[in-house]
């Protein structure tokens, strides 16, 4: 047996070193990923993978850690993907999360691990779909991936996540960043937290005068607007009741299947231009780009036909 057959062994049986060790790869870009993914997609797949995603300071690890908890309580086996902003310096992760969630910490039952963005674009980890498939892979009944905590560019979670849950919260704006389509479109689940405080009422009415708003076709999904105050776990129940709701409508409909089949597809892609960067990349010391330069300099070529002849190059 390889060494990553057996991590692959030990991860679905729950040893938290093994699943550390195959994301560490995963993050890593290993020489060893093929195999590592090879090893975990027929175990894949049984997770449900829900997005936490909205503005700074709306209490998101607050919210998620909350949700560990009501899941537990189901006797759900939980894995958390918290995306962390990175050092400038370093490209490590904060780690915040993990500060915030020292509840779970002694729960073998549940699986935290912050990853660094490391400059990728949409508040997520470029390596986050395949540490998802490894807290899948390794029994985890639920996956809870929450974003950074950048803003509107927050939407690559809506492709990644069978359910996305946007958090909103009084006093931060977002009564006008309801109005923006992008928020509408990610959300499955709308909720308000901290709606103890002063002008959650608002926030609540012009979410629901937004959501009215949408054009739907009979039988689409609309999405439920929950009051929570994470803090103290007030709404939770409630909360991962939509999410259910939600899930059960997935199954229903055949949108589980359609935004799964999308999930993979997008990944494929990615992992192909990557592999074609890389290819593109090993140009940068070839005399040919120069000789292109030279010749598109000179009028010989126009710049398209050049760039033919790189796709031709690395492909």
């Amino acid at each position: 047996m390889s060494s990553v057959d057996a991590l692959v062994e030990h991860a679905r049986a729950g040893d938290p070193r093994a699943v550390a060790r195959l994301i560490s790869l995963v993050e890593n870009h290993s020489p060893q990923l093929r195999e590592v993914m090879a090893g975990l997609v027929p175990h894949a797949g049984s997770a449900a993978v829900v997005g936490i995603t909205g503005s700074p300071g709306v209490g998101k690890s607050t919210t998620t850690s909350a949700l560990v908890a009501a899941f537990r309580a189901q006797g759900k086996r939980v894995g958390v993907l918290a995306v962390d902003p990175s050092s400038p310096f370093t490209g490590g992760a904060l780690l915040g999360d993990r500060v915030r969630m020292q509840e779970h910490a002694t729960d073998g039952e549940v699986y935290i691990r912050s990853m660094a963005a490391r400059g990728h674009l949409g508040g997520l980890s470029a390596a986050t779909p395949q540490a998802a498939r490894v807290l899948d892979a390794a029994g985890c009944d639920v996956v809870l991936i929450e974003t950074v905590g950048v803003g509107q560019s927050e939407v690559e979670v809506a492709a990644l996540a069978d359910t996305t849950i946007v958090l909103m919260a009084p006093g931060m704006g977002d009564g006008v960043q309801a109005a923006k389509a992008g928020i509408l479109e990610v959300g499955d689940v709308f909720a308000v937290n901290k709606a103890d405080h002063d002008g959650a009422d608002h926030v609540i009415r012009d979410l629901k005068a937004m959501t009215r708003m949408v054009e739907r076709d009979p039988g689409d999904w609309r999405q439920p607007i929950v009051a929570t105050v994470a803090s103290r776990g007030e709404g939770i129940d409630e909360l991962v009741e939509s999410v259910d709701k939600h899930r059960a409508w997935l199954v229903d409909s055949g949108e589980l299947e359609r935004r799964r089949r999308r999930r993979v597809r997008d990944e494929i892609e990615a992992i192909a231009l990557g592999a074609l960067r890389e290819r593109f990349a090993d140009l940068h010391g070839d005399d040919r780009l120069d000789m292109l330069a030279a010749r598109v300099l000179l009028g010989e070529v126009d710049p398209y036909s050049a760039a033919e002849e790189v796709v031709a190059a690395v492909s």
